[in-house]
């Protein structure tokens, strides 16, 4: 098959972000790997940020296919995979960073230790909106804050990409949680099960109150950044703790350092850039699958679609904050 062509958008340019389509080869099967076909890429701040030259950290070399989330069906298996079949439908976190080849393709070539069976109650465009996200969003909340069924969460950006995934994965492991969110989205909340917290009308501090007894948040997931984080320093139990997928500015950490309380960063990407903990990513999306499949999760995704002859249209849209929940791209109609 890899003396077979597919169409690929290729980047050359970070100064420019312009995106070709392209007749490039299929990826050769290597060890370790499938090639999958694929009928969608989950769109994140991530791709549109690689495209343009603003996340040195992981953009790969040019010319390069980028991309990181995708949904398709294996059409080709290494001869050591034992878990994967042709004709299965996968779903996964995979590449579109240095290193590795990303979705906007109609193939990729995909390490099996990062990718799942997809969920059977969902169609390929739901799929594609789950990994980065929930793969963000547990890698947080139970990595790192090591969540338990007792513990009261708050989610700021409660209906936002990584956000909505927290929501619904606290909620499923039984924990109290609020999400900070708009007016608009306050149904969205609610449907998960949690509370709602409007932003624009109750202060951190109200929150903490209403919701808290004034105690405090055992577990507080930030998926800002900036002034939203130096917000919530205060806001957890003595010892809490507080997860960050978007700690990226300076911020004063005493009044947090004086209530013992633990910050950790979340940076999804590693084991990619890295390949390092690669299963680890195929094992949270086999959660992701039962947590689907028992109708806890459902990812919310906007109804504007878009095609892969759309996709700097789809990061204009996501960037300028036009979207009500994940976008994705068909790559169906290449």
């Amino acid at each position: 098959m890899n003396t077979e062509k597919m169409k690929a958008l290729v980047l050359k340019d970070y100064a420019t972000g312009i995106l070709t389509l392209e007749t490039v080869d299929i990826p050769k099967i290597i060890q370790g790997h499938v090639l999958v076909k694929i009928a969608t890429s989950g769109t994140n701040p991530i791709d549109y940020k690689i495209r343009t030259g603003q996340a040195p950290y992981a953009m790969p070399e040019l010319p390069a296919i980028i991309g990181t989330d995708m949904a398709g069906t294996i059409v080709a298996v290494a001869n050591d995979v034992e878990n994967f079949a042709v004709g299965d439908d996968v779903y996964g976190l995979v590449g579109g960073v240095r290193g590795l080849a990303g979705t906007l393709a109609e193939y990729v070539l995909a390490d099996v230790r990062l990718i799942a069976l997809k969920p059977k109650n969902l169609s390929m465009r739901e799929a594609a909106a789950i990994p980065l996200t929930f793969l963000t969003a547990w890698e947080g909340l139970i990595d790192r804050a090591n969540l338990k069924p007792e513990h009261t969460v708050l989610v700021q950006g409660g209906a936002g990409g990584v956000g909505h995934m927290a929501v619904q994965i606290a909620v499923a492991h039984g924990a109290k949680v609020v999400a900070i969110a708009s007016q608009a989205k306050k149904d969205i909340i609610e449907s998960y099960g949690a509370a709602f917290s409007d932003y624009k009308t109750q202060s951190i501090d109200e929150c903490v109150s209403e919701f808290t007894d004034g105690k405090g948040f055992d577990v507080i997931y930030n998926t800002n950044g900036g002034t939203q984080l130096e917000q919530v320093l205060e806001a957890t139990v003595p010892y809490g703790h507080i997860v960050s997928s978007n700690a990226f500015t300076e911020i004063n950490l005493a009044p947090s350092s004086l209530r013992n309380v633990t910050i950790s960063g979340v940076f999804v990407l590693w084991p990619m850039l890295e390949n390092d903990r690669r299963q680890h990513h195929g094992d949270i999306l086999k959660i992701a699958t039962q947590l689907a499949e028992s109708n806890q999760l459902k990812p919310l995704i906007d109804p504007k679609e878009f095609s892969i002859h759309q996709v700097v249209e789809a990061h204009n849209y996501l960037a300028d904050g036009k979207a009500l929940g994940k976008v994705v791209i068909d790559i169906t109609n290449i």
